[in-house]
C-alpha cells in the first residue's frame, strides 16, 4: 500500500502529533510524507519527501500574528500549481492533518481522504466556541483542507468522530517531578515582554522556549532558550506548571503529567480563541492577555492554580489500523 501523510508545519503541535502517528503508518506500507508551510522547529522521525510552502502565517510579538509578514510570505500562484501538480492518484491512502495543497488536489482528483486533525473536532457544532462566532473562521475550519472523512483530536470527546489528544510516547515514559519552575510557551511574544513580566516574581525560575532567540540566556530568574522539543519536554516533566498560548499539543501534555496549565489565547486567533473555550470547560486557567493587570493573575495562578484531572488513553495503534482498514471512527 502507498501511504501519503500530509502535514501542516504552522507551529510545532501538528509535527509533534505526526512524530507518533508516522511509527504506526510505517507498519502499513510505503510511506511518504509531505509538510506545508512555516515556524515549525519539531523535527519528524522519517525523511519528508515533499516541501511545499502552501498557506502559513508568521508569528508576532505582541500576542498575536504578524499580519505583514504573513502576507509577505504568501505565494498565491505556487500555491494552485502545487495543487493541480502533486500526485495524488499515485496513492492509495492518504491521510491529511489540515494540509491544504494535497486536500485540494484530492477534491479535484476525487481522491479519498481522511481528515487525521485537532481542526477537524471543529466540524461538529458541539466543540466549544467563544460568545461570539467568527463566520469567515468557521468556513476555514470547513475549507482550508478538506477531507472525504473525518477524525478530530480535542481536549474532550465532544461528538462520535472526536478523540481525546494523541500523546507521544516519550511524554508517556517521563519521570514526572516538581522542581517548581514554570515552563513557557508563548511564541507570539517577545522575549523582552515576557522578561519584563516574569521579573516581577523573583522567586519564581521561569524557563521561557522563545520563537525570536536562537541562543540561550538569562536576565534575573527568566531563562530565554530556543525552541527545542526535548528539551522543552523535559522542562515541562519538572515543571511547577506550563504557561502557553491556545494551542492544543503543549497543553494537553502538561494535562497528562498532572501539570497545572495557565493559557493565554493569541489575540485575532480564532482557532486559538475556541481552544481557550475547551479549556476552561475543562478547568485550565485562561487569561486573554498580558496587560497591566497581569501580575495579580499570574500570583493567584501560582499560588492555587491546580491541574484537572483528564484521562487520555494512548488509542493511536487502534485508530491507525481502523483507518488502513477503510472503517468508520
Amino acid at each position: 500500500m502507498k501511504i501519503l501523510f500530509a502535514i501542516q508545519a504552522t507551529g510545532n503541535g501538528h509535527i509533534s502529533r505526526a512524530r507518533e502517528i508516522i511509527p504506526h503508518l510505517l507498519h502499513y506500507g510505503d510511506l511518504d510524507v509531505l509538510i506545508s508551510g512555516r515556524q515549525a522547529e519539531v523535527t519528524l522521525p522519517c525523511l519528508i519527501k515533499y516541501k511545499r510552502i502552501g498557506i502559513s502565517y508568521t508569528f508576532g510579538k505582541r500576542g498575536g500574528i504578524d499580519i505583514v509578514d504573513s502576507i509577505k510570505h504568501f505565494r498565491p500562484l505556487h500555491f494552485i500549481k502545487d495543487i493541480f501538480t502533486f500526485p495524488v492518484e499515485h496513492y492509495d491512502l492518504i491521510i491529511n492533518d489540515f494540509e491544504p495543497v494535497t486536500a485540494w488536489a484530492s477534491v479535484i482528483k476525487k481522491k479519498h481522504t481522511v481528515s487525521l486533525s485537532h481542526q477537524a473536532a471543529y466540524l461538529s457544532d458541539k466543540t466549544p466556541r467563544p460568545e461570539k462566532r467568527d463566520s469567515f473562521a468557521e468556513s476555514v475550519f470547513k475549507h482550508y483542507a478538506p477531507t472525504t472523512d473525518k477524525i478530530g483530536f480535542h481536549f474532550k470527546s465532544y461528538d462520535d468522530f472526536i478523540h481525546t489528544p494523541v500523546i507521544r510516547s516519550d511524554v508517556r515514559k517521563l519521570d514526572v517531578g516538581n522542581k517548581e519552575h514554570i515552563t513557557v510557551y508563548l511564541p507570539a511574544h517577545s522575549d523582552e515582554i515576557l522578561i519584563r513580566q516574569f521579573t516581577h516574581n523573583p522567586e519564581v525560575r521561569y524557563e521561557v522556549f522563545s520563537k525570536h532567540s536562537k541562543k540561550s540566556y538569562q536576565i534575573e530568574n527568566v531563562h530565554i532558550a530556543p525552541v527545542n522539543s526535548e528539551a522543552f519536554t523535559n522542562s515541562l516533566a519538572m515543571s511547577n506548571g506550563l504557561i502557553t498560548a491556545g494551542g492544543f499539543e503543549s497543553p494537553a501534555e502538561a494535562l497528562y503529567l498532572k501539570k497545572k496549565v495557565m493559557a493565554i489565547p493569541m489575540t485575532n486567533q480564532y482557532e486559538q480563541q475556541c481552544n481557550a473555550e475547551s479549556m476552561k470547560d475543562i478547568g485550565v486557567t485562561v487569561i486573554q492577555k498580558i496587560d497591566e493587570n497581569f501580575i495579580p493573575k499570574l500570583q493567584n495562578w501560582l499560588e492555587y492554580g491546580k491541574a484537572p484531572e483528564v484521562n487520555y488513553p494512548d488509542l493511536t495503534a487502534n485508530i491507525i489500523a481502523r483507518v488502513v482498514a477503510g472503517q468508520k471512527i
